[in-house]
């Protein structure tokens, strides 16, 4: 009975956890011939004999035949007398192979032994899981949620593992429920009190790329290769992406005929915006093309100080800039270069730039002004007072005492 307990425990462990039947074998082998070490002060005379599919086990130990009178190690020796109640045939000097009954060496030998199998496999399954997701670090799994807490969600992968995706990896409008299917990529994996803790994401750039990979052929092919990715999660994503085949056009690839192709990522991403640009090793091109959808005029570039002055209609200045500096700010991630928006200035002598007003405007406010676009007094006259609140984010008390100074310029 004991050995059909023991066989069972095994097969339960062998049943669920992904553990090869070599190793289970030599685990199973290795936790006996402890026990036999603790019980006889060695293991060297024992063969012990694993049949995982007929779910049995046998243990023989090999002892010598010698006088009754030079009897010293009952485990290695065996008397003549003991040895032919055996086989009357036995002589001194043969060896006597005996099978050795589990439920000879006690119950809590027994309790010991199953504690310590059951303890060796699953340290096994943790070195298994630990191994298998740190070659899938930067892969796209998909789980189910089966746990949600305020700081993070409990998803398990299709063989039942742990996977956590915390709250600052998910997108900001992300919402998940006891029963939903997520993907997302391993972002990375831990050894957390001798436990595998694997940490998704969906806020990383490397999901978007997989996502791509994933709806894209050519990119899955290498036909296209995305260059470079500038995101934030939920709002809007800049692609740069790079054909070698003239034939090939990589963004009308990227994006499919009327969006068909990109519209399954920017579900996946909560509807997040994302820009596909063509990659260029020209630099004014490049920055052109990530300023997208504004229309530059002219582009003055500082390769000493990797700065990039860019000058538009003023018309296009806000498309560029973008909701609270966005398209501005993954544009300048994107190209690696800090770039600065100017209205283009427009033949007018009376116009006066923010600086002469030095005086009468603190500097913070006028800063604040020429990082919408605004150098000059008109420039910010022609901008109507609600927006000029809402893109520069000053007071109202601010922006109507500076629309009251730049107005009494022109009186």
């Amino acid at each position: 009975m004991e050995n059909i307990s023991l066989i069972d425990t095994f097969a339960e462990f062998k049943e669920l956890k992904n553990i090869d039947r070599v190793t289970m074998m030599s685990v199973l082998e290795d936790v006996f011939r402890s026990v036999l070490i603790k019980q006889y002060g060695t293991d060297e005379n024992f063969d012990v004999i694993i049949n995982i599919d007929k779910g049995d086990f046998e243990i023989w130990r090999n002892r010598a035949v010698v006088e009754d009178a030079e009897l010293e190690d009952p485990n290695l020796q065996i008397s003549l007398t003991e040895a032919q109640k055996i086989d009357s045939d036995y002589e001194v000097g043969e060896e006597v192979t005996d099978e050795v009954k589990l439920i000879d060496f006690g119950r809590r030998a027994i309790l010991n032994l199953r504690q310590n199998l059951a303890s060796k496999i699953m340290e096994l399954e943790k070195d298994h899981i630990y191994g298998k997701y740190k070659d899938k670090i930067g892969d796209i799994v998909t789980g189910e949620v089966y746990q949600v807490w305020k700081k993070e969600i409990l998803i398990l992968d299709d063989e039942g593992n742990e996977l956590i995706l915390p709250k600052s990896e998910q997108i900001p409008s992300d919402y998940f429920r006891k029963g939903d299917t997520v993907r997302a990529i391993v972002y990375k994996v831990e050894l957390r009190n001798n436990n595998p803790l694997i940490i998704l994401s969906r806020t990383a750039p490397v999901f978007l790329e997989r996502l791509f990979e994933l709806e894209i052929p050519e990119i899955f092919d290498g036909l296209i290769t995305i260059k470079n990715i500038v995101r934030v999660p939920g709002e809007r994503a800049k692609v740069a992406v790079e054909s070698y085949d003239e034939r090939i056009d990589p963004v009308g690839a990227c994006v499919g005929m009327k969006g068909s192709r990109i519209h399954g990522i920017v579900r996946e991403l909560r509807n997040e915006n994302i820009d596909v640009i063509n990659f260029s090793s020209n630099t004014q091109l490049y920055i052109k093309r990530a300023l997208n959808p504004a229309k530059i005029s002219n582009i003055k570039i500082k390769e000493d100080s990797k700065k990039a002055e860019v000058f538009l209609k003023p018309e296009e200045v806000s498309l560029a800039i973008g909701k609270g500096g966005l398209n501005i700010r993954l544009a300048s991630q994107l190209t690696g270069y800090e770039i600065d928006v100017y209205r283009e200035m427009e033949e007018d002598d009376d116009d006066v730039t923010l600086e002469e007003f030095a005086d009468e405007i603190e500097s913070w406010i006028i800063d604040a002004l020429k990082a919408i676009g605004c150098d000059t007094a008109k420039n910010v006259l022609n901008i109507p007072r609600n927006e000029l609140i809402k893109r520069t984010d000053l007071e109202e008390e601010t922006v109507d005492e500076v629309l009251k100074v730049l107005k009494a310029e022109f009186e």
